[in-house]
């Protein structure tokens, strides 16, 4: 048996034939047999160029159905899909051709003479560029090349991909996944959310991320759905096309957005049948808020780049705000002493650790980080602190990294930024543990006050005593315009860190 991904969404794509698979606002339209030829030539010109079965193909390009194309491809011939946050410096670039050793790089017009300066140092065979309009160097190749129409076979363990993670904690690392891996998830999420061949997807996320690429992408490729490609994110379009669309995939940003605008309205959005958050943390206010305004919930589930997804809330049933759901079917998860590794009773704050066909195989030339992070028992190690309620849902602590240890007490961040984010006048708040010449850690709450709210430090602090222990309290609260944030929307904690470092001393 062929357990290349791609014979099973072929299978589909030739089912679905001339249906629509991605289109674009701009008149782009790949129906799903031109995206099964046009990954042919794709695969052809792959050929050419030398990539071969187990090669690394390393893509920083903006966001386009080609580049979709060029992914389908590489799985066609068993090469190794590399997709590189369109953000990265040509000096992240560096670290990244290095690390992977790529046989090919695809890159932007705009920067391929710095592309090819840095593929040179780094011994990087070929570089082509890839544009948003079926252009580029790559796409003249393809049309030239011979159609390869064989799909190379591939065992359940044979890589599919490499992502790299965000590396805020040290160097990044390239988290290695399988075709069972993507096929899995595809499926239990097909299933799990209802995905039918009549939907269609509005799709607004990057397409160099797990949530844009293999769970917004591969779902519609394994159900025969339809997808429209939006560059990013735009209220005004996304009003537009909600009643034309079944479903949007979002980050928490997306909903905070729309829920502030006048527009959204149960009719508006009564052609779509969900709504699904992800990549960062959803604020119960703005899961209860969009639900008031619209008569829908939001869906919310929990994933990871090495992991794809491990839990959601159910489809059918309470879709609870604050949390990220039960475990995805085939997913084992466990909550564990942060030192002993012990598992912990149900209710108790523990290290998650998940376990699943989902689960990655390890990362890239970095086996002692592998043993440390997946277990010989298949468990790997999320970072993530959790705690499972009596129903059987799980919640979200915060990341084992941003814990505070303060004069020897644990303090979660999201039980103080969830008590401060109930202020109206706050908008959004993000707690970090500074250095402490007393304390070890000193509990800091950085806040982002709604537009013409004057609220100080004193007007925090006065709403957390008598709710926190006194040791959970900041001993500081800053006040800023803007949380630093990733291309997910993720807040991130290591610039707050970085940025106030010295508070205390």
């Amino acid at each position: 048996m062929n357990h290349n991904l791609f014979a099973t969404f072929a299978k589909r794509m030739r089912e679905r034939d001339d249906a629509d698979f991605i289109t674009t606002r701009e008149g782009q339209r790949y129906s799903y047999a031109d995206a099964l030829a046009a990954s042919a030539r794709l695969a052809g010109a792959l050929t050419g160029i030398g990539v071969q079965q187990g090669d690394r193909v390393a893509v920083q390009v903006d966001k386009s159905p080609e580049a979709i194309l060029l992914y389908l491809a590489c799985l066609r011939i068993g090469a190794v899909y590399l997709p590189l946050n369109t953000g990265y410096t040509g000096e992240e670039i560096r670290y990244f051709l290095s690390d992977a050793e790529p046989a090919l790089f695809v890159c932007r017009a705009a920067v391929l003479d710095e592309a090819q300066r840095i593929a040179t140092e780094t011994g990087c065979p070929a570089v082509e560029t890839l544009g948003t309009a079926a252009d580029g160097s790559l796409m003249e190749k393809a049309a030239a090349a011979t159609p390869r129409e064989d799909i190379v076979p591939l065992g359940e363990r044979d890589l599919a991909a490499i992502l790299y993670t965000s590396g805020t904690t040290g160097r990044s690392k390239g988290a290695m996944l399988t075709h069972r891996n993507l096929g899995s998830n595809a499926e239990t999420l097909s299933q799990a959310w209802h995905f039918t061949p009549e939907d269609r997807l509005i799709h607004a996320l990057p397409i160099f991320h797990t949530h844009g690429l293999f769970v917004a992408c591969n779902v519609t490729l394994m159900t025969g759905s339809s997808m429209l490609f939006l560059p990013k994110f735009d209220a005004d379009v996304i009003f537009e096309e909600m009643p034309r669309g079944s479903v949007l995939m979002g980050v928490p940003t997306f909903y905070t957005r729309l829920v502030a605008d006048d527009r959204l309205t149960p009719e508006v959005t009564a052609n779509m049948r969900l709504f699904v958050s992800g990549s960062a943390p959803l604020t119960a206010e703005t899961h209860q808020a969009f639900e008031e305004k619209t008569g829908h919930a939001i869906l919310e589930r929990y994933g990871m780049t090495e992991t794809n997804m491990n839990t959601s809330n159910p489809y059918d049933g309470a879709r609870r705000a604050g949390t990220v759901g039960r475990p995805l079917p085939g997913v084992e998860i466990r909550i564990t002493d942060r030192e002993t590794g012990e598992e912990v009773p149900q209710g108790e704050i523990g290290m998650l650790q998940v376990r699943g066909p989902n689960v990655f195989i390890g990362y890239w030339r970095m086996p002692e980080k592998t043993r440390e992070e997946l277990l010989e028992d298949g468990f790997f190690i999320t970072g993530d602190l959790a705690i499972v309620d009596d129903q059987g849902y799980v919640h979200i602590v915060g990341r084992d990294k941003d814990l505070v240890i303060s004069g020897g007490y644990n303090v979660y961040p999201k039980e103080v930024e969830q008590l401060i984010d109930e202020l109206e006048e706050v908008y959004e708040s993000a707690v970090v543990g500074l250095p402490h010449p007393d304390f070890g850690e000193g509990v800091t709450a950085v806040v982002v006050r709604q537009a013409g709210s004057r609220i100080n430090e004193a007007g925090v602090l006065a709403h957390l005593n008598g709710r926190l222990a006194k040791y959970k309290q900041p001993k500081k609260v800053f006040f800023v315009n803007t949380l630093p944030r990733n291309t997910m929307g993720k807040v991130q904690k290591n610039e707050l860190r970085k940025q106030l470092q010295d508070t205390y001393r």
